[in-house]
């Protein structure tokens, strides 16, 4: 069973769309929309990641499903991590890709993750049609020359202050404390042009958990798309080397 955590400013059909077929073919698959993303719970408390990996337990325990190996992408890596910080017993292992256990270190990345706050607080103050209006100028018009209807109808289902607010999580998150304390089997698929988790801080993360392997990929941040077939077939691998590991199998060797 794999739990799929989507990114940031994604869906999760917007996310995992070009593997679901793939994925579906090897394993029992569930994917949720995260809060404000999509068709994701509206809430007028402050976005929380810890609140986002809660609220994938809670499915878990609707479905009746007691173990499952949380895939997360990019900003569904730190809420696949709060899933096993917050509720070990269903975890099975972590499926991570293209993320890292922190986001913001340099001075620029903090004032970029800083601005998010401002724009989430002012979000909230804004009414309903000038949050529709600041949506369509700051984001939608720069994404609709690059996506097609479908993705663009995907992120038209967000609920903007709640996505401003999960970047500013984002740039507070951290668990590098207590990444080395993780004790289930994890894989972890590495991005190596990503523009957005730089490679350092992908490398960061694995060489932190003591039961990680790692593989690479000549892509950025979109290979789950751009790259689809060979994302599929890596997860595919990850997740089944999990499987293996907690059946007491020798551990296979990355790449």
């Amino acid at each position: 069973m794999v739990l799929l955590l989507h990114g940031w400013t994604a869906s999760a059909d917007l996310n995992w769309f070009a593997v679901y077929e793939t994925l579906g073919q090897h394993f029992r698959v569930i994917a949720i929309d995260h809060r404000g993303h999509g068709r994701g719970i509206r809430t007028r408390k402050p976005f929380r990641l810890a609140d986002c990996a809660d609220d994938a337990a809670c499915l878990l325990n609707e479905l009746g499903i007691k173990k499952v190996i949380p895939v997360g992408y990019s900003m569904g890596g730190p809420i696949a991590l709060l899933m096993w910080q917050r509720h070990r017993s269903i975890v099975d292992g972590l499926m991570l890709c293209a993320t890292a256990g922190s986001f913001a270190h340099s001075r620029a990345e903090r004032m970029g993750f800083l601005g998010l706050t401002g724009m989430g607080a002012l979000a909230r103050l804004t009414p309903p049609f000038a949050q529709e209006w600041l949506t369509e100028r700051l984001f939608l018009r720069r994404k609709a020359s690059k996506w097609g209807p479908w993705a663009m109808s995907q992120i038209e289902l967000h609920d903007w202050r709640m996505v401003l607010e999960a970047g500013h999580a984002i740039g507070n998150f951290s668990a590098l404390e207590w990444l080395p304390e993780i004790d289930v089997p994890t894989s972890h698929i590495i991005t190596l042009r990503d523009p957005v988790i730089p490679v350092h801080r992908q490398l960061k993360l694995f060489s932190e958990i003591s039961q990680a392997q790692a593989v690479r990929i000549d892509g950025q941040h979109d290979a789950i798309v751009a790259l689809a077939p060979n994302m599929s077939q890596m997860i595919i691998e990850g997740v089944n080397s999990i499987i293996e590991r907690n059946s007491g199998g020798q551990p296979k060797v990355s790449s």
